[in-house]
């Protein structure tokens, strides 16, 4: 890889010594820009990774960490040990429209879920690409980005510059660099819409999902966090009726439904204000990479568009972005390989589950989807598996995927 990196600086031009001369610049510390840098640092590039926040700093998130995200961070080198807010989670409980409810069990081989609140999952994870060896700017605005034929030149508010031959845009659903590369914004509808609320005096410590009626094909959550805490919230998707105002009342009333009240307790107490944020779902390949920028996260719209989730697919867009420039190559090479892998490890999942959650749109669907799930000890325990990514989501309608094992692997952190 020495030769790979040094390769790299010699295409930047004399004075490698510079602080503004890097083989790559990612914008955007959350996890996936803090994943593709620390795996680009580990490999020898001069990186650095700026964010216009000083961490640690919240993000808006239902914070759970599912199987693949697991398997992921352990593969980075984080340990649960190194985020004492972590809640394990070795069960789901599924409420239907209807109010029938399925208790679905984890495998006991392993952690297969978790809770984690962003704030210290994020400040984690960047710590880990200093680490690395990636320099980190926090506090760094990026006001203005040009993208040329062989390099990447980022202007910050306080007048610095920063030049590179790669950009890594991980800077979220407003993306900067997804703006500079030539691809127009999604459309409004092409989302999810999210709001959260974390919650003192609850005892809670199973996963929670509840299908409301208005919410479908969305859902609401309580997800438990350690000291009697939770995260509540729900997901639902944007449409010409369901925005901005219809979303707010949505959350008001939220609060105050039987379903959601007989979970809390009566000893519940809302922390702190409720924050919504969008979560892109229109994912497309022909939209990941250009003129040197690679995409990643939210800025890739990468969300799974069932459930929203999106940790585990950041960090893995991330990761893949990384190793593509890492494996060398004009910039058709690298964009083409990135977004091969991608499609590879997550479109063809990301398209199933759209599918799907069309089933979810009607009540019908999505009691029938709930029904089957909890029919035997089996569709229970495989079910979990499924919902938590144990293994990928259209892992039955791609051969190429299937192994030994497949169905059965184990969770994280199985020797700790």
């Amino acid at each position: 890889m020495a030769g790979t990196a040094g390769s790299l600086r010699a295409a930047m031009g004399p004075g490698p010594d510079r602080t503004d001369d890097l083989d790559l610049l990612v914008v955007g510390a959350g996890p996936a820009g803090s994943a593709a840098a620390t795996v680009a640092a580990r490999h020898g590039l001069r990186v650095a990774v700026v964010d216009r926040a000083r961490f640690p700093r919240d993000k808006t998130c239902g914070d759970g960490l599912t199987t693949r995200a697991l398997h992921l961070l352990e593969g980075l080198g984080v340990t649960l040990a190194t985020l004492p807010s972590a809640r394990p989670v070795h069960g789901t409980v599924i409420v239907g429209p209807d109010g029938a409810t399925v208790r679905l069990p984890h495998p006991t081989r392993g952690l297969h879920a978790a809770v984690v609140p962003r704030r210290d999952l994020d400040a984690r994870l960047l710590d880990l690409a200093r680490e690395a060896g990636a320099r980190v700017h926090e506090g760094w605005e990026l006001t203005d980005l040009a993208l040329g034929t062989t390099a990447a030149s980022a202007r910050g508010a306080d007048g610095s510059t920063l030049r590179a031959r790669w950009i890594i845009g991980a800077d979220g659903h407003w993306s900067r660099v997804r703006a500079a590369a030539g691809f127009a914004p999604a459309p409004r509808h092409a989302e999810w819409s999210a709001f959260r609320q974390y919650v003192s005096g609850v005892d809670v410590s199973e996963l929670w999902v509840l299908f409301e009626r208005d919410l479908l094909p969305g859902y609401a959550w309580i997800f438990p966090l350690p000291d009697g805490r939770a995260n509540l919230g729900f997901g639902m998707l944007r449409s010409e009726t369901v925005k901005g105002r219809a979303l707010a009342r949505t959350w008001r009333d939220l609060l105050d439904r039987p379903s959601i009240r007989s979970v809390l307790g009566p000893d519940a107490r809302l922390e702190g204000p409720a924050r919504a944020w969008p979560i892109p779902v229109n994912y497309s390949p022909d939209r990941l990479a250009a003129r040197g920028a690679l995409l990643v996260g939210d800025a890739a719209s990468v969300d799974d568009p069932m459930t929203g989730e999106g940790i585990a697919q950041s960090i893995e867009t991330g990761i893949l972005a990384a190793e593509s420039i890492v494996g060398g190559g004009g910039r058709d090479t690298v964009e083409r390989r990135y977004r091969d892998r991608v499609e590879h490890a997550l479109g063809r999942d990301l398209r199933f589950a759209a599918r799907l959650g069309r089933i979810l749109r009607s009540e019908r669907g999505a009691r029938w989807s709930i029904a089957a799930a909890g029919l035997t000890p089996w569709t229970r325990r495989n079910f979990a598996r499924w919902m938590w990514e144990d293994y990928p989501r259209a892992a039955i309608l791609t051969p190429d995927r299937w192994h030994r094992g497949m169905f059965s692997g184990v969770g994280a952190y199985l020797d700790r």
